[in-house]
């Protein structure tokens, strides 16, 4: 059994790398487990020596504690206590000849072959070596041999999965099944996000990573920050901006790198300049940082591309290790940049010193659980798309939020834009009165990006005020909110989370709301009119 990525909790060091063991137990996970804590000080109290920072070794010395010469029952005793998601793979010295698997909000596949089986996170893992797979359920734990199987569902009774016969093409088999690059990337993002933030956080210490970044720089000297990015990854400077003067408590200003390149930038050295880019090799960001270099401004790079331009000329750069994004509108790269983003206004507020212990605490715990939060959007991908399908004539939309959402509101804009043609406006909810309400009409939808916040009664004004000239609210509320969905003609249901969280489900909404309109529409997805996936030209 191996694990190819980085724990997700601890520094990305050998210690915190899978496989985890306790005495003759060992296993690999993928996932989170969210109440790691309180089992870990249960454990230690039972005598148990914990080796890593992970959360994953809670679960070995968990099925340890639990090991009566049974491994299938250790197992199925220790997922009852666990709270979060997995995948896991078990192997005990003393019973070789089998492997215990278990799912959880993390997906997990049998691959059959002859007189063998193989277990992985999807098809094109094992594709090499087999066609046919059985895939788990939600719940299901089994027991695997080399001859033989036995599945069964969370309550034990033992099942029956049918085993699919998979024929896929070269191509199709890089799309996972997917009608599009774009859709499979969508939905890639609980596992993109997972990788990105994967050995920078500690929980139990209040502790965020960033080892490439140690004895950089000076970070008490800076007093102002240049984010500089195009396109989505502006909107992700945007986001990044709110984040750090929240967390850094220093001022910030984002900047479109096409722009920033024929201003003027007042030489300091008490600036840091940072670039943000997925590929690395947009023209107009790495002349801007080209320009910060001659200045001889600090530059630091956020980056998905191991080696681009970007990534060599800044004196730092982290990378979000989103894996390839193939389609040209940008969505995985997009979320790791905004984690990456949070996960460094935390850092550098730390070492700042004007970071409360207390306040990182209570962010990190809730930043851990913004993968399932992408995943519970994720599975109601049916109803955005039977709400898409109203929404596929007309020409014209407006996007509203407030907040950390104004640029959720221009990121879900320019999606619809890029891919589906039509013509769509992101707006500060509060400036709908400067403008844009003279637009609304029957003939003109809005979609107001309304979860709980503290603009949040504004937000409703924007709602009665959109109604009252006959316009038409998709609106996206916080579960269980009904004030904005009685005021909607269609609305749709997140998450409770922060609203410096809530950025996230947001924006794989108005991703696959854009997809389904453009698929609708049949439309290239990934590859639409005009557009390329890195401007390397100015």
């Amino acid at each position: 059994i191996g694990h190819t990525r980085w724990a997700t909790h601890g520094k990305p060091e050998e210690k915190n790398a899978h496989p985890h063991k306790s005495h003759h137990i060992a296993l690999v996970h993928n996932g989170i487990i969210e109440n790691y804590k309180e089992l870990k000080f249960k454990l230690i109290s039972e005598g148990f020596i914990f080796t890593s920072d992970t959360d994953t070794e809670v679960i070995a010395h968990l099925i340890e504690y639990y090991y009566t010469n049974d491994l299938h029952n250790a197992v199925s005793l220790s997922i009852k206590e666990l709270r979060g998601s997995w995948a896991l793979c078990v192997i005990s010295e003393k019973e070789p000849e089998k492997i215990i698997i278990a799912r959880k909000d993390s997906p997990l596949i049998i691959g059959i072959g002859d007189k063998e089986h193989f277990i992985a996170s999807d098809i094109p893992a094992v594709l090499n070596y087999t066609r046919k797979f059985i895939f788990l359920e939600e719940g299901d734990i089994a027991e695997i041999k080399k001859e033989n199987r036995e599945i069964y569902t969370e309550g034990g009774k033992k099942i029956t999965h049918p085993i699919h016969q998979i024929d896929w093409n070269p191509v199709m088999a890089e799309r996972g099944g997917y009608r599009h690059f774009m859709e499979k990337e969508i939905h890639e993002q609980p596992r993109s996000i997972t990788d990105t933030i994967r050995g920078r956080i500690d929980l139990d210490r209040g502790e965020v990573y960033f080892e490439e970044l140690e004895n950089k720089y000076s970070w008490d000297k800076f007093k102002h920050i240049i984010i500089s990015a195009c396109g989505t990854s502006w909107h992700g400077a945007l986001i990044g901006k709110l984040y750090m003067e929240k967390f850094a408590k220093i001022p910030v200003s984002a900047d479109i790198a096409s722009e920033l390149r024929y201003r003027d930038i007042p030489s300091s050295n008490d600036t840091l300049f940072i670039s943000v880019s997925q590929s690395g090799e947009t023209a107009d960001t790495i002349a801007g940082l080209r320009i910060a270099k001659s200045m001889r401004i600090p530059t630091l790079s956020i980056c998905n591309v191991l080696g681009s331009t970007i990534a060599r000329e800044s004196d730092s750069v982290i990378y979000t290790h989103a894996g390839p994004e193939i389609g040209v509108a940008s969505t995985k790269a997009f979320t790791s940049q905004i984690a990456i983003l949070f996960l460094l206004s935390i850092y550098i507020g730390k070492k700042r010193g004007v970071l409360p212990h207390q306040i990182t605490e209570e962010y990190l715990s809730e930043f851990v659980k913004v993968p399932d939060y992408v995943k519970q959007i994720l599975d109601k991908n049916e109803e955005i798309e039977n709400i898409a399908k109203n929404f596929k004539m007309y020409k014209n939309f407006l996007y509203l939020g407030r907040g950390f959402n104004y640029p959720s509101a221009l990121e879900g804009a320019l999606k619809l834009k890029e891919i589906s043609y039509i013509h769509a406006e992101g707006y500060p909810a509060g400036e709908m009165k400067h403008g844009p309400i003279a637009l609304l009409d029957k003939h003109f939808p809005v979609f107001l990006i309304a979860p709980k916040s503290k603009t949040y009664e504004k937000i409703i004004g924007n709602a009665h005020e959109i109604k009252a000239r006959d316009g038409i609210i998709f609106s996206v509320v916080t579960k269980n909110d009904n004030d904005i969905k009685y005021i909607s003609d269609y609305s749709f249901e997140i998450p409770p989370s922060k609203e410096e969280f809530s950025i996230f489900s947001i924006t794989i909404t108005t991703q696959l709301f854009a997809y389904h309109i453009a698929r609708i529409l049949g439309l290239d997805v990934d590859q639409p009119r005009n557009l390329a996936k890195s401007v390397t030209v100015e």
